[in-house]
């Protein structure tokens, strides 16, 4: 029996299997007044996907696609642990990447031209703490614009992959996700993929390519299945008009340009750059000129115009000659140059300059107490211990902006570039500092998430951080031609803005750390994105080599700005004796030291001070309070009971041995009183600790004071 909803409408489903559990798509059981609203469910996860399309014309130069995914605290069962906001209010940053990550594969699949608003929420109600979200929220997105009536080119469907013990899995769980080598996000339409992101432990390229190829393969049932519902909903499509410029106008234009573009544009940046903006200017007082009066009703579809023109220019440059705007080969690098130590009173500071497009990062070291709390709907009581963000004012491209908080793209670079950086970074017992990086963008002229990777990594060396190895990234162009693809290294904006996909790859001499790739086209198959990794492999290694000329390794001595930090290891049952009652032990610790102290739950203890001498006493402090009884060793003690049989003698803090009667002089003693009185001072060596942990101590042949 079908179920109608009050609004009239039946509520159904489809079903399909998704790397070996259930898939369900649902609709017409909620949003009743949305445009498109899907019911996504798959284990106990539950996500609701929502497309609003607006019906008013808009008068806008780009696509208003909006695309957000919402962190429900209550599907984890959880309240927020912030101590005054308990209310989802602004998204985590975790939550704007994933916005993110769901937006890049989308975004491309509108017709080029289409200006409605176009509205996209994945909002997660129910989370399975199996495994994560965020790629039943992709599906979700999908489904909603799939049965909306919009021109989406889609379905989509995305997988998160890693690799434990040796093999491919989706859907991973937190266990597995620590032992995975692997974190690869893949989207992709039925006949390629869309978009690629991944984190790698010095993976190997070609396992990269694999694991790409094994995620589209994978997620070939939910696409299915979106075909599927769309076919049962049948909705009809929304009327709507692109927005492109005139056929006449860009013949037009395409015949102007003829004559300027060309050879005559192929100059170094930013010397090009300056050049087509005054060519734009001649342009458009040519074309005033020729139309006069009629001329202010269509400046904008001429400008689009010569900006299509100029995408064919460079685009014409490369498939046909081989040469790139600024006179470059396709595997050529800019002028890179860099340097470190620049800034006087900070921790570790560099600046990384590769053509015009320079970043100037700066490394601040803390104790392990300055790590972010990481407090999301995925994440319970989480830290970052590293933390990269990025800055990128308006006056690194020449323009007048505003200032403001960071918006999704320094969020999404800053990450990027944290990424590249984390396999590499050395564990807390081995380096004990929280650690902050921050890349001030000095001037773009394309791929500064790459620049920031790069600075970072010798800011970091300049700090004194003891990395494995050091790491580089570079920016990576398409163009395709017909079947035909054209790789280039390290792109600049104006192919960026004229090709098919720009991809980031960064990693170390021994494999990648980090991909990101976005498509303009529909889909390229596996076998081009294969092409392109391995064409980055020599420039990667180029721009590393060029970096280690600068600083060869980590700094072996520290900024004389830089706190001092010693780290103890304790035994973490005594983790207890150290902070004592209500916290009396260790504030009394630090407030007689001066020295701040932070205890994890393993038992790592870190003692950070300007001072030397103070974090000394601290570390003694707690040795007295955390160490272990060692068979063989000479301890000084006190006489705490005497028995007819011996005494017991304190020898450190909580502590206590038995001293045989046997065991107090070479000579016989007759009675432990004829030797010792209880608060006597006494050396003993700990002769040994049996099955039950009780300590036997001796005086016989110890030198007494």
């Amino acid at each position: 029996m079908s179920i109608i909803n009050p609004s009239g409408k039946e509520i159904f489903s489809v079903t399909t299997e998704l790397c070996g559990k259930p898939l369900t798509l649902e609709v017409n059981r909620v949003g009743f007044r949305t445009t498109a609203s899907v019911l996504v469910t798959y284990g106990d996860t539950v996500v609701l996907g929502t497309t609003q399309v607006g019906s008013r014309p808009i008068q806008l130069d780009y696509f208003p696609l909006s695309v957000d995914y919402e962190e429900k605290m209550y599907a984890a069962g959880k309240i927020s642990g912030s101590r005054f906001i308990k209310r989802e209010g602004r998204p985590s940053d975790e939550a704007i990447l994933i916005g993110r990550i769901i937006d890049r594969p989308i975004r491309p699949l509108f017709p080029k031209g289409y200006r409605a608003e176009v509205q996209v929420v994945a909002s997660v109600l129910s989370m399975d703490p199996a495994f994560r979200p965020d790629m039943v929220a992709m599906i979700a997105a999908s489904s909603a614009l799939s049965i909306s009536g919009a021109p989406f080119d889609g379905p989509v469907a995305g997988l998160r992959v890693g690799r434990v013990n040796g093999e491919f899995k989706a859907f991973l769980s937190p266990e597995e996700r620590e032992e995975s080598d692997l974190d690869l996000v893949v989207a992709g339409i039925e006949s390629g993929v869309v978009m690629v992101e991944a984190g790698a432990n010095e993976v190997d390229e070609e396992v990269v390519i694999e694991a790409i190829a094994w995620a589209h393969k994978a997620m070939q049932p939910a696409i299915a299945l979106q075909r599927e519902l769309a076919e049962k909903v049948a909705k009809a499509p929304i009327e709507y008009e692109l927005v492109l410029p005139n056929e006449d106008i860009q013949k037009t234009v395409d015949n102007w340009a003829h004559e300027k573009f060309g050879e005559k544009l192929q100059k170094p940046y930013p010397e090009r750059n300056e050049m087509v903006n005054e060519i734009r200017w001649k342009f458009h007082e040519e074309m005033a000129e020729k139309l006069d009066e009629e001329y202010d009703a269509v400046r904008d579809e001429y400008d689009e115009a010569f900006t299509m023109a100029l995408h064919k220019d460079v685009r014409r440059g490369i498939v046909e000659n081989q040469t790139r705007p600024d006179g470059r080969k396709l595997d050529e690098i800019r002028v890179l140059s860099s340097e470190v130590g620049v800034l006087p009173r900070t921790h570790g500071s560099s600046i990384f300059t590769r053509g015009v497009t320079q970043g100037l990062n700066i490394v601040t070291l803390a104790p392990l107490s300055f790590a972010q709390i990481v407090d999301t709907m995925e994440v319970t009581d989480g830290e970052r211990r590293y933390m990269h963000h990025y800055n990128a004012p308006g006056y690194t491209v020449g323009e007048v902006r505003r200032l403001g908080s960071p918006g999704r793209r320094e969020i999404g670079h800053g990450y990027l570039a944290e990424r590249a950086v984390m396999p590499v970074l050395p564990t807390e017992e081995e380096f004990p500092y929280a650690i902050r990086s921050v890349t001030e963008i000095m001037s773009q002229n394309g791929s500064t998430s790459m620049a920031a990777t790069c600075s970072s990594v010798l800011a970091l060396m300049d700090a004194g951080v003891p990395l494995k190895r050091p790491v580089s990234g570079i920016a990576m162009g398409l163009m395709m031609d017909g079947d035909t693809p054209y790789v280039l290294s390290d792109i600049a904006d104006a192919e960026d803005f004229a090709g098919d996909m720009d991809f980031k790859v960064t990693g170390t001499e021994k494999g990648i750390t980090a991909v990101q790739m976005d498509m303009k086209l529909h889909g390229l198959p596996v076998e081009v994105l294969a092409q392109a990794i391995r064409t980055s492999t020599p420039g990667r290694k180029h721009i590393l080599e060029h970096m280690l000329t600068t600083i060869a390794a980590p700094r072996t001595a520290l900024s004389p700005y830089a706190p001092r930090i010693e780290k103890i290891k304790i035994n973490p049952d005594k983790i207890g004796a150290v902070i004592g009652k209500g916290g009396e032990v260790i504030n009394k610790i630090t407030a007689e030291t001066g020295a701040m102290i932070d205890i994890k739950d393993d038992g790592l203890i870190t003692v950070a001070s300007s001072d030397t001498e103070s974090i000394e006493r601290a570390l003694e402090w707690i040795r007295g309070l955390t160490e272990e009884p060692e068979v063989g060793k000479i301890y000084k003690g006190k006489v705490v009971t005497i028995k007819d049989f011996g005494a017991f003698v304190n020898i450190m803090p909580g502590t206590d041995g038995m001293l045989h009667i046997s065991q107090i002089s070479d000579t016989r003693v007759e009675n432990v009183t004829d030797v010792l009185k209880e608060g006597q001072m006494v050396t003993v060596k700990l002769a040994g600790i049996d099955e039950k942990g009780r300590l036997s101590l001796t005086m016989k042949g110890v030198p007494q004071e």
